[in-house]
């Protein structure tokens, strides 16, 4: 096996299900130590964070990634374990192959071949990684940034792993991300029963005309390369389970992905002041996922379109769609943020894989976006 493949393999037998490492930044760190890497810990709460540089001074690259995956789902529905990596007809299956495990271990074996190539280069290569991406993201990536701007920690630029490209390695660079806004809505009314509904009031009813207002509501026309800000309604609840009682309140979760349009106190007074023209009894409660970024065009973008077209064979499609990722909370600190990573075409999926040849092709990506940042 080549070095990236059995690195990914090693990551993969490791279940760190979201806020569990498992070990993989003990291992990773490992390496970069005997690559020339200072390595720091940064635990907060439960979850493992790791910083790695080497060399000093501006302009600072950080490698962004994380050592956390989702749960596998019902095991049965794999066609092999999924902690358990196999390769079939040059594909790599298991969880995290692709999301990112994949990207991680090409950071790493990237990082150690520029290191060692290039021992006194300008500035300073850094990797950071956390294991809380794909839960509440709360005490990962969002807890180190805060720590970062508390001692002043410079980020020029920031690329990170996630699976981006579409058909092919390469034929996508993200560019930014949108904003990503929950909303948790309470409408409360009067239980009562349904054969007197002059008795009750209905939560129910009158809340329909405001979230159909909502769900129809046009936020904007898009923002550059960015969509229209959207509104999802995800779930609703209310009532006993009987049908003879009208329910006392209704439970709405919400949200939205909006661009730079909007900031989230504006989103928020936005849609309190359409639920004020309904008249409802209402509670809010809001979860600010993070702010929208986006990088303009500059040394990174211009840099990794380049190199992002001589592995496709062809310019890549600049985009910012997708969800979230943690370069939402790096992009505050000053950076410019891309995202360069593996087809992302079954993250999150039964039987998550990434093709072999895009994954032993994906360290010679990053060195080449090393160089041409840092030499």
């Amino acid at each position: 096996m080549s070095e990236v493949l059995d690195l990914t393999c090693d990551l993969i037998s490791r279940p760190s299900v979201t806020p569990d490492d498992a070990g993989c930044q003990m291992l990773l760190a490992g390496r970069l130590q005997r690559a020339g890497f200072t390595c720091e810990h940064l635990r907060f709460g439960a979850v493992e964070n790791l910083w790695a540089t080497h060399g000093s001074g501006a302009p600072v690259l950080v490698l962004l990634g994380h050592t956390d995956v989702v749960p596998p789902g019902p095991r049965e529905a794999w066609t092999s374990d999924p902690f358990v990596p196999q390769v079939r007809d040059g594909v790599l299956y298991g969880r995290g192959a692709a999301d990112m495990k994949g990207s991680v271990a090409a950071f790493v074996v990237a990082a150690e071949r520029f290191a060692a190539a290039h021992p006194a280069h300008a500035g300073t290569l850094a990797i950071l990684l956390t294991a809380d991406e794909e839960g509440d993201a709360i005490d990962g990536v969002r807890k180190v940034a805060q720590a970062f701007r508390e001692r002043g920690q410079r980020i020029d630029w920031c690329v990170t792993g996630e699976p981006s490209s579409t058909a092919r390695l390469g034929d996508l660079l993200r560019v930014g991300r949108r904003g990503s806004l929950s909303g948790t809505l309470t409408v409360k009314g009067v239980q009562g029963h349904v054969a007197y509904p002059h008795k009750a009031r209905n939560p129910i009813h009158q809340a329909a005309p405001a979230l159909a207002e909502l769900a129809a509501k046009a936020w904007d026309d898009g923002y550059e390369s960015f969509p229209p800000t959207s509104l999802q309604i995800s779930n609703i609840h209310a009532g006993t389970g009987a049908n003879n009682v009208i329910p006392g309140e209704l439970q709405v979760l919400f949200n939205l992905r909006y661009n730079p349009h909007w900031n989230a106190p504006a989103l928020e007074a936005e849609v309190a002041a359409l639920l004020d023209r309904h008249g409802l009894d209402y509670d809010l409660r809001w979860h600010r996922s993070g702010e929208p970024f986006y990088t303009p065009e500059g040394t990174l973008r211009a840099v990794a379109r380049e190199v992002l077209g001589q592995f496709a064979g062809a310019p890549p499609e600049e985009s910012t769609g997708g969800g979230t990722s943690d370069a939402r909370f790096i992009a505050p600190l000053g950076a410019q943020c891309i995202e360069v990573g593996p087809v992302n075409a079954s993250i999150h999926q039964v039987d998550e894989h990434v093709r072999v040849d895009e994954l032993e092709a994906l360290p010679d990506l990053y060195v080449r976006l090393i160089e041409r940042l840092l030499l």
